[in-house]
């Protein structure tokens, strides 16, 4: 049990290593067929995107992995509860989507082909929401092998789609090649999901009780739930507005939208891609970090809790240092590489000093949340957004072109990372010796 933690991180990043590795080669088969103009439209719909998967999954597999890991209740009744709780959510989100999608287009995006790419972002988060459940189980159960197998499967399946029909919907059409590109997330969730079965126990019986929806139950999901989605919801309402302000702004100012489009594209796409190529190494980190706090902390073993974040704090230091330096040195070698463009080197030139501290974030946040201080990230990720939006209005109307986005990102970062890090300083000095 000592040593789960290790292992179970261990697992992760091998995992996600070729997670991401298969992920790049579908990050550059797919940016090198629908080109830049496809790039750039599918950089406008996803702020939107990121924002419905989170209120479409309700920070849900982060609730069922902590109510699984305390086992105070039977896993089947959590997962149950929860199915319910998707299907409610995600029939009002499409329905919402349905009727307000042109809107969005039109009058915020600016952009009336980003309509039908929004459509077929509702059309996938029902499939998303489910996996995001079965999901959550098995990180609560802390069996990694699960996850880890089926986000392979999951990638291997999405880039067969893309190499084989990919090119042909994009004859039909940029609008069209995006839009299949969306899709394909449907067939690639299930597969997911089916891989999820195969590692389910032997005996695993579901009770008329479990389906049977439970009140005291529902309502302990969501109360680990709703803190933690507020808390990315305030960070993705921020993400929503980022391309709406932005395009307005330089709009305004005199940029046209054609600028706005392939540079946005260019920032999203290539820059920030290759900055945050290490997050899924952090990210294996935080996701093990969740229930090991939890259970500790719920134990009262304060000295683990303690080593287990210096652990986690080590490990997305070290592995976020090596990678800023390797990017920064290499960038324009490496977007040719990947992409066969330098467009966006520039950028990540300003960004990769203060993406160590962007690193930082997922284990400390984490730790929060496994804390019990879900509700204080929400307070500071809602200020950082507030700053973030502040700034990136200030210095648009300076005529900087994307590198007002830029400055508000750096200027979140240390902000978010500072806060919150002295706030686990003070919890962890609380403790008793």
């Amino acid at each position: 049990m000592k040593n789960k933690f290790l292992a179970s991180t261990l697992v992760l990043i091998l995992g996600g290593f070729v997670t991401k590795f298969l992920g790049f080669i579908i990050r550059i088969v797919y940016t090198r067929i629908i080109l830049e103009e496809g790039v750039g439209l599918y950089s406008l719909i996803t702020p939107t995107y990121s924002l419905l998967i989170t209120i479409a999954t309700l920070a849900l597999p982060l609730a069922i992995s902590k109510l699984v890991a305390e086992e105070k209740r039977r896993s089947m009744k959590i997962i149950c509860s929860s199915v319910v709780i998707i299907c409610v959510v995600n029939a009002l989100l499409m329905g919402i989507m349905f009727f307000s999608s042109h809107f969005i287009a039109s009058h915020l995006l600016k952009n009336d082909q980003t309509y039908f790419l929004l459509l077929a972002c509702t059309l996938t988060l029902p499939f998303i929401s489910i996996s995001s459940i079965v999901k959550g189980y098995f990180f609560g159960k802390q069996r990694m092998v699960p996850y880890a197998v089926s986000n392979s499967l999951e990638q291997v399946v999405r880039l067969v789609l893309i190499v084989f029909f990919l090119p042909y919907f994009v004859k039909k059409g940029i609008v069209y090649g995006v839009c299949s590109f969306l899709l394909f997330n449907i067939v690639s969730e299930i597969s997911s999901v089916l891989v999820f079965f195969f590692f389910l126990p032997k005996h695993v019986w579901i009770t008329k009780k479990d389906i049977r929806p439970d009140g005291q139950t529902i309502k302990e999901v969501l109360s680990v739930s709703l803190p933690t989605v507020s808390s990315r919801f305030i960070g993705n309402i921020g993400f929503f507005f980022e391309p709406i302000l932005l395009t307005n702004i330089l709009l305004f100012v005199g940029y046209s939208n054609q600028f706005i489009l392939l540079e946005y594209g260019a920032y999203n796409a290539y820059s920030l891609a290759l900055l945050t190529m290490p997050s899924f190494f952090v990210g294996a980190v935080s996701n093990a970090l969740i229930p090991e706090i939890s259970k500790f902390f719920g134990q009262r073993k304060y000295e683990v809790v303690k080593r287990r974040f210096r652990q986690g704090m080590f490990f997305s230091f070290l592995l976020g240092f090596g990678f800023s330096i390797l990017i920064f040195c290499f960038r324009e070698p490496l977007l040719l590489l990947l992409y066969k463009t330098t467009r966006g080197a520039d950028y990540i030139k300003v960004l990769a000093p203060f993406f160590v501290l962007f690193y930082l974030e997922a284990p400390i946040i984490s730790t929060l949340q496994g804390l019990g201080e879900a509700k204080f990230t929400m307070k500071i990720t809602f200020y950082g957004v507030l700053l973030k939006t502040f700034v990136l209005a200030l210095f648009s109307f300076f005529r900087i072109g994307i590198y007002g986005l830029i400055v508000s990102e750096i200027v979140n970062i240390i902000f978010v990372v500072g806060v919150n890090f002295n706030k686990i300083k003070k919890v962890m000095s609380s403790f008793p010796c």
